[in-house]
């Protein structure tokens, strides 16, 4: 009963005017986003974003409601992953999700009024929640996606930083410096030793040069994977030499039987450094 190719050709006709009207009466004002920019090419885009809304959302007249959503499914993953819309307080998104509906309800107005003697006010009721009910599960999607967007771009951004704060810094053609810095957690350390074992294979390093200094907490967990490290490392032929060992990461080593036979420790970093 919803569908109305009447009503789909006459919001589509409409949607260059819908674009032009939204941004017209868009508060420029916003202190950031999307919305507030001065750049042409911002501009350009995000009216060519809006129009394409529009040329997705007036289908909705004429698809099963499964259909329509698969085809919008990819403008929404565009827009959630867009870096200006990124860079937008998703609560000025959302408020132009509620301006765009509210155009879409004023145009639905006026088509019944043009076809006053072709409509029900059944359908007129059914379209008007349908728009409704479109607009807010757009608007959940759309907060799904931007949810999923930063999400994956916070995980990449740690992975990032775990690998930047574990680097294999060589010193000559068969040895390196491993220096850590920072809280190790459990995570933290894991990475460390994956990071360590690929770039030691693929650097040919035989003697690695592990420094502690800058680790200021440790528990057991993470002190058991660093000795995991070590014995990963004995078995790829690489010797290791531990410098910077605070009393307290010493005695953890301790307590867990930790065996010390296959590294070579020092008290700090300039006497490992010596023996290369």
């Amino acid at each position: 009963m919803h569908r109305s190719e009447t009503l789909h050709s006459f919001l589509l006709s409409k949607a260059s005017q819908l674009t032009e009207d939204w941004y017209n009466s868009l508060d420029k004002s916003d202190p950031t986003g999307v919305y507030s920019s001065n750049d042409p090419k911002v501009i350009e885009n995000v009216k060519r974003q809006n129009y394409e809304f529009h040329l997705h959302l007036c289908e909705i007249f004429i698809l099963e409601e499964c259909e329509f959503f698969t085809k919008f499914q990819s403008w929404i993953e565009e827009i959630a992953r867009d870096t200006e819309h990124q860079r937008t307080p998703i609560h000025f998104v959302i408020r132009e999700f509620m301006r765009t509906r509210e155009q879409y309800l004023d145009f639905l107005d006026e088509f019944v009024e043009l076809h006053q003697d072709e409509v029900t006010p059944r359908e007129v009721k059914t379209w008007n929640r349908l728009i409704v009910k479109t607009f807010d599960t757009v608007i959940l999607r759309f907060a799904e996606e931007t949810h999923n967007a930063s999400t994956s771009q916070l995980i990449a951004q740690q992975e990032m930083i775990n690998e930047l704060s574990s680097p294999v810094i060589t010193l000559s053609k068969d040895s390196a410096l491993l220096p850590l810095v920072g809280d190790i957690d459990t995570a933290r350390a894991k990475l460390i030793l994956e990071n360590t074992l690929e770039q030691c294979a693929s650097k040919n390093v035989n003697q690695l040069f592990i420094d502690l200094s800058g680790v200021i907490m440790i528990d057991t967990m993470v002190a058991h994977q660093i000795f995991l490290l070590i014995d990963a490392l004995n078995l790829i032929g690489v010797e290791t030499t531990l410098s910077g060992l605070r009393p307290e990461i010493a005695q953890t080593a301790v307590q867990l039987g930790l065996n010390f036979n296959k590294v070579s420790i020092k008290s700090n970093l300039s006497k490992a450094l010596s023996l290369s």
